[in-house]
């Protein structure tokens, strides 16, 4: 790590970086890239005691506290490279005269007596960013007081963490994006959270105040609290005989007192140029290390870059900036060396400007600006698109004649953002009318890939031009996008531009003449469009089968990718019953029900139209089983916490009652929404309960590449939402308008109108060869939205396929849907008939106890899962150990029989009790049998059981990895064989216990098993599951485990990290 500053070796230019945040690493890495003659020796001066960590994430160490997970490189890599690092030293003091860097240990910084290291430079690059504003002690009395924080660095973070475990109150001062940041995670540490801005607006800089608003309503929903234009004065302590206490008021600028136990400053940043002004370097009165356009200062040989840098008397608060800084001083550095025999020499760079443009994600709203978003004179003209139900804003700045987008901002839906940014750069005139971008760009609009000059900037976190991705593609080799992220660092910032960057990679492929890959995953050759095609010509109708005619090994197991997704062809094909496939469905098509916290289910009817009649209501049923009862969005009724060895019986019940499945658990057609239409409406126009009623009832039970909504309106007022469906019927005086491809959810998007003023035969007519030709043609998880954005030829090709029999299957397709409509069964009915199926329910093989996954509490009168700990999850006491096996007396351990071979599906998990703990016993289709705890450790859920069995192969064919089975939960993988966690980045976060299993020649299945009370003191049920009382009071025990983020993406398969969504 810390070297000898002397030991670099004196034939070396030296350049030295003070400060080793973002942008300074972005230097180094620079200039390890372009210094290709090894003419510079770099060391790097560190405040802190940690490297370069990722500050514009900051946020995410709230979700899994892992320092190491946080660095932008580990720190063997400055080894590697031969950076030369000296750790938790300030620097003090830059010396032109015999170009030498004073530093002093940081812990000593204020001492008298701390021993100062030189360190010579010929080159010196400040870096040290810039420090957290706060007002002056004496304007706002208080600040001193334990409690008050401010938001910068991770040992902010981490006194943060700790005094919330104490804390109810948080006060968040500051409204900009930072503050913003800070409210959603004091928010998530389980305090009440009020934010304050002394402006009358949050995120000032990004929006203008009608966005603002919008972002405003949007937190309130959250239950985080506002205060515009009325910010604290002054911070107070209860104190006990003169001795002060945390912070516990804040009084506000009207006088009022209010109560805070935790006060986090993100008010803004001040740059960082002390050593600046120690050494007589000049600054900018308002802060700042003045520089020209190549980032020189006014002593030679230093320069500064990122936010303390001020370049034409502004200083920037973004990484990408910085980044864009520190490439430019770097080309110019390595000039002559790129110059060598080519017999001129390359023109230095220069910084003119920086590019603002930002997409982001602040609690949970998607907000974005770009180019001039703030333009406003005689020769702009704005474009304004609200839709309040959907929060949705946007405004774009134009020329005054509307031939150049000029900038805009928008809040909801970014999705165009990173087309909407390239034409705002690239000054071209527009090719189609401005209100077509407010309404969204459909496929083949817009400024292509294709259209972009190579100097276009595409990924402005990181300061990659289209020209470097293409070059890393054509002369680098990278095949595949993460390998262009690793190469260039696109994508590797806020993530924004990656729609351009993969765009940029097919094209570049295209071009190549390359065939692009749309595998499945690594056990099939074929995209899901090409194995539909495949299953339905050769009629194959089992795992099996599939596997043996377009699989690369027919011995392989599968994974939890291709495994539904084959379950799901073969159920639009055929339409067998869900479970005659069983060991292919995640587990909410396995149970039929959606998985919920601590392993229960939900259970939720169809109520076609949200029509239902008295004798249907479910509340004896409700009451009877102890669940929780919510209406859906969807118009129905939802039922929690059942257990899955009750669901047959609720589902008898309420069969009986009339009702049927709603096939909420699969990729299916979930509902049909409408309003009361002209049966009531006095606006009404067509009758919308009636028609939703025939549509639902027509596609009920459909299986699809991914979910399906749809909606009836009875007029254009929309009160069913139908724009924000899959499929939207809209009633006119002439009949119905059909919509098509539209979605709500985090990236929502209006459907578009596919055919106007049709009668409702027509209209079933259109809807059934559009669902049939999505189902065909999808790839998998794929909604339709996202289905036609790729689709070539976008809307307009779509009329021709359905309206015009443009490719002569529309017959097909219609005799395909009309033998899925003819086989329907409600799934459940057939469940709760059949006495076998009904046994597949059972919670434990061996036993009819039954055990709770998860503490109840009540709350509003109701019963509910106790809430998981804010802070990261944790095992009990004598949790088990990754390195060694917790029952270490082999010969105490004796065979135990749990069941019979029939007992055990094959392919699939069952589980066992034994003493108080479950067992998950797996029976392969080779024949093999493993045992491992129920439990999975990332949630500690019973869940294990009932998780999809995988393994992965090679290109050959060939298995390349042990079996596996996926946790349903979150889709963490864990070997069968020796326990361990299989998911990328987890490795060493997670391991289950696993036991031996045989079987004997009478076909007894025999687990080899400590004794009874060894195996309860560390798994037993009630010890280790969630309880009510973690979450308030915060236990500590010895094991941690991460909580993964609900909006992260946290699945992660086996076969290449496809993200699942089953």
């Amino acid at each position: 790590m810390a070297q000898d500053a002397n030991q670099k070796s004196i034939e070396s230019s030296s350049i030295v970086i003070i400060g080793l945040g973002m942008v300074g690493l972005s230097f180094i890495e620079k200039i390890l890239e372009y210094d290709t003659s090894k003419k510079y020796a770099i060391t790097a001066i560190c405040q802190e005691s940690l490297v370069a960590y990722n500050r514009v994430g900051l946020t995410q160490y709230f979700s899994h506290r892992n320092v190491d997970q946080q660095l932008m490189k580990p720190e063997k890599w400055y080894q590697e490279n031969n950076v030369l690092l000296l750790m938790h030293q300030t620097a003090t003091k830059i010396n032109p005269a015999l170009k030498v860097i004073e530093s002093v240990s940081t812990q000593d910084i204020n001492t008298s007596t701390a021993a100062v290291t030189t360190t010579p430079y010929d080159i010196c690059i400040i870096a040290t960013g810039s420090n957290a504003l706060l007002p002056s002690p004496k304007v706002v009395p208080g600040l001193d007081l334990p409690g008050v924080y401010v938001y910068r660095t991770i040992d902010d973070l981490n006194l943060i963490i700790e005094r919330s475990k104490t804390a109810k109150h948080a006060a968040v001062v500051g409204g900009g994006l930072l503050g913003l940041e800070a409210a959603k995670a004091t928010s998530d540490l389980g305090l009440k959270t009020t934010i304050y801005e002394r402006n009358s607006q949050v995120l000032s800089r990004q929006l203008d105040k009608e966005g603002a608003a919008m972002v405003l309503r949007e937190i309130e929903k959250l239950g985080i609290g506002h205060s515009l234009g009325n910010p604290p004065v002054a911070f107070m302590s209860d104190s006990t005989n003169g001795e002060s206490l945390h912070v516990s008021k804040a009084k506000l600028q009207d006088g009022s007192v209010v109560e805070h136990d935790i006060v986090v400053f993100a008010i803004g940043i001040l740059p960082g140029d002390k050593i600046a002004r120690e050494s007589g370097i000049e600054c900018h009165a308002r802060g700042g290390v003045l520089v020209n356009d190549f980032l020189e200062t006014n002593i030679r040989d230093v320069y500064a870059v990122g936010e303390v840098a001020c370049h034409r008397s502004q200083t920037y608060g973004l990484v990408a900036p910085g980044y864009n800084m520190a490439e430019v001083v770097a080309r110019n550095l390595t000039r002559d060396i790129h110059s060598k025999g080519l017999g001129k020499v390359h023109q230095p760079r220069l910084f003119t400007s920086a590019d603002l443009s930002t997409k982001l994600k602040l609690l949970g709203i998607h907000v974005a600006s770009f180019g001039d978003y703030f333009a406003s004179s005689g020769n702009t003209q704005e474009l304004l698109y609200r839709d309040p139900f959907g929060a949705v804003y946007k405004k774009y700045v134009f020329t005054k004649d509307g031939k150049h987008l000029l900038g805009g901002m928008m809040v909801g839906d970014t999705t165009d953002y990173g087309k909407l940014l390239g034409m705002s750069k690239s000054k071209k005139s527009l090719q189609i009318p401005p209100s077509q971008l407010i309404l969204g760009l459909k496929p083949g609009q817009g400024q292509g890939v294709t259209d972009l000059p190579d100097d276009t900037q595409i990924c402005s976190c990181n300061n990659v031009t289209k020209g470097q991705i293409r070059a890393s593609i054509r002369s680098k080799g990278c095949s595949s996008i993460g390998e262009v992220k690793t190469c260039t660092k696109a994508g590797l910032g806020c993530g924004g531009c990656l729609p351009q960057v993969g765009d940029i990679f097919e094209t570049e492929l295209k071009a190549m003449g390359k065939v692009i890959k749309q595998n499945l995953c690594s056990h099939f050759e074929y995209s899901r469009t090409e194995l539909y095609q495949v299953v339905k010509v050769k009629k194959l109708k089992t795992f099996s089968q599939v596997m043996e005619h377009a699989g690369k090994s027919n011995r392989a197991l599968g994974c939890e990718v291709c495994k539904p997704a084959v379950a799901s062809i073969v159920a639009s094909l055929f339409n067998d019953h869900v479970l005659n496939h069983a060991p292919l469905q995640d587990t909410n098509d396995r149970f039929l029900a959606n998985i919920q916290r601590g392993g229960t289910y939900s259970v939720v009817p169809r109520v076609p139209g949200g029509e239902i009649t008295p004798d249907k209501l479910i509340a004896n049923v409700a009451k009877e089983f102890g669940l929780y009862t919510k209406i859906t969005g969807g118009q129905r009724i939802d039922l929690f916490g059942a257990k899955r060895e009750d669901l047959p019986s609720i589902w008898e019940r309420l069969i009986k009652a009339g009702l049927e499945s709603g096939h909420a658990y699969g990729k299916a057609l979930r509902t049909v929404k409408s309003c009361v239409g002209s049966t009531w409406c006095r606006y009404g126009l067509q009758d919308s309960v009636g028609f939703a009623i025939v549509i639902e009832s027509r596609y009920k039970g459909l299986r699809a590449p991914h979910k399906i909504k749809g909606g009836v309106s009875g007029c254009v007022r929309e009160c069913a939402e139908a724009r924000g469906k899959d499929f939207g019927i809209i009633a006119t005086e002439k009949g119905y308008n059909l919509f098509v491809c539209g979605n709500g959810g985090a990236q929502p998007k209006h459907a578009v109108l596919l055919v106007a003023d049709v009668s409702e035969a027509n209209c079933i007519k259109y809807l059934d060869r559009f669902l049939m030709f999505y189902i065909a043609t999808a790839d998998k998880l794929t909604r339709t939205s996202k289905w036609l954005e790729k689709l070539e030829g976008g809307i307009e090709y779509l009329k021709k396929v359905i309206l015009e029999d443009y490719l002569g299957i529309c017959n097909e397709l219609e005799e395909q849907m009309a033998y899925l409509i003819a086989t329907y069964q409600c799934e459940w009915k057939v469940v709760v008939e059949d006495p076998k199926r009904r046994q597949q329910f059972r919670q434990f093989v061996n036993t009819d106890d039954t055990q709770e996954g998860i503490e109840f509490v009540s709350e509003r009168g109701q019963r509910r899962p106790a809430d998981w700990p804010k802070e990261e999850l944790q095992l009990p006491p004598s949790p088990i150990s990754p390195n060694q096996d917790p029952f270490d007396a082999q010969d105490l351990r004796k065979w135990i029989c749990v069941g019979e071979v029939d007992d055990f599906a094959m392919d699939t998990g069952r589980t066992v009790k034994h003493g108080h703990v479950q067992i998950a016993v797996f029976h392969l289709p080779d024949g093999s049998w493993y045992a491992t705890q129920n439990m999975c450790p990332h949630k500690r859920a019973m869940v294990l059981s009932q998780g999809l069995l995988g393994d992965s192969v090679s290109e050959s064919g060939v298995s390349k990895s042990q079996p596996y089975v996926s946790c349903p939960l979150h889709k963490k993988n864990f070997g069968l064989q020796d326990g361990k966690c299989l998911t990328p980045g987890d490795e060493n976060n997670y391991k289950i216990q696993t036991f031996e299993v045989k079987v004997d020649e009478d076909g007894q299945v025999l687990l080899l098993l400590p004794p009874t009370k060894d195996l309860d003191d560390i798994l037993a049920t009630d010890k280790v599951i969630i309880h009510a009382q973690e979450a308030q009071d915060n236990f500590k025990w010895q094991t941690s485990i991460e909580l993964v983020q609900p909006s992260s993406s946290c699945a992660t398969g086996a076969c290449g990290g496809k993200e699942l969504e089953w």
